[in-house]
């Protein structure tokens, strides 16, 4: 049985889409950051899996809430109950709940005070005793095993659900920072305008997102590594009749084009601020790109033919950043200065 006069380590990586925490060097929890509350009561019913299960399928009973969107807090009690959640689920049978905790949480480094505020509060209040900030390209570069404190620059992207967070890191400092709403919900919207206007087709979320992940690509020409057409259900948003449509990733391609030309110019624009020094280092050590955004097809073959330099997907984009807020708890007294 656990002991709870002790306080208790974890690192989380709080985001839009998902939700990851790592417990002594173990990622313990993987879910989507989703949570299903009684309308009558607000009591949680499910987070995670089991509540993205129900999300666009509930009845006037039940809410499923995603309680982040652009990458921070738009509801703040769902978020609460939701980290709550996570934390029960962060322990194994045998431990009573009520754990103080030391927490490290990844936050988008664009965020305001008010927005690092709630993200704070939101922790305290699920038990957080001790809650430091990491601004997550820092926290990526070194999920990725960069050593962010040498004089030497790096640029880290990483494409989250909600933001794509563009850095350049030196001396254990973000220098040229920028935390653009532009990520992957976005790609699901412009998947579901398409399906409505190109086919007549209503499709929901999950939908546009099972789309993303079958058919994304920023190249309308992957040669061998092309996926097969998708099919893809759903009424027809004119008639209400069911019909099936299958689906090309050259479609996908065009559809999304606009959004991975907005995430090309925010790297130009990351650039041109950069100093003369540090974009030298960048040249040769190339841009790394981490989150879930990074295993869209092609994207890093495009960055690297528009802006000249070569890009780098992460070993495991979707978990960089949670391997490095996990590094900066393991070794908090090194890394303190880096967090808020």
């Amino acid at each position: 049985m656990g002991i709870f006069s002790l306080v208790h380590e974890v690192a989380m990586d709080l985001g839009t889409a998902n939700t990851i925490i790592i417990r002594n060097d173990r990622i313990v929890v993987d879910q989507p950051s989703v949570v299903a509350l009684d309308s009558r009561t607000e009591k949680v019913i499910a987070v995670g899996d089991s509540a993205k299960m129900m999300y666009e399928k509930t009845n006037k009973n039940v809410i499923a809430v995603r309680p982040l969107r652009d990458g921070v807090i738009s509801d703040f009690s769902a978020c609460e109950k939701m980290i709550r959640g996570f934390i029960r689920m962060a322990y194994t049978k045998g431990w009573f709940f009520s754990p103080s905790l030391r927490m490290v949480i990844g936050v988008p480094s664009g965020s305001t005070e008010v927005e690092l505020r709630a993200v704070r509060d939101a922790a305290e209040h699920a038990n957080g005793r001790d809650v430091y900030l990491l601004f997550e390209p820092m926290a990526a570069a070194l999920g990725i095993g960069l050593d962010v404190e040498a004089p030497e620059g790096n640029m880290v992207v990483d494409i989250g659900g909600g933001t794509t967070e563009i850095a350049v890191i030196s001396l254990g400092g973000i220098i040229t920072d920028s935390s653009i709403r532009v990520a992957g919900d976005d790609l699901s919207q412009d998947i579901r305008e398409y399906m409505a206007r190109q086919h007549n087709m209503r499709i929901s979320e999950r939908m546009a997102e099972r789309i993303k992940i079958n058919l994304g690509s920023a190249l309308t020409n992957l040669g061998d590594e092309a996926p097969e057409d998708y099919i893809v259900n759903g009424p027809n948003r004119i008639t209400g009749l069911p019909v099936s449509i299958p689906v090309t990733y050259q479609e996908i391609a065009h559809c999304i084009d606009h959004t991975v030309s907005k995430l090309e110019n925010a790297i130009l624009a990351a650039l041109e601020e950069t100093p003369p020094e540090l974009y030298a280092d960048i040249i040769k050590n190339g841009i790394y790109l981490t989150g879930g955004g990074a295993l869209l097809r092609g994207l890093d073959k495009r960055l690297a033919d528009k802006i000249k330099i070569p890009f780098h997907v992460a070993d495991d984009p979707l978990h960089s950043v949670a391997e490095g807020v996990g590094i900066a708890l393991k070794n908090i007294d090194r890394f303190q200065f880096l967090m808020r």
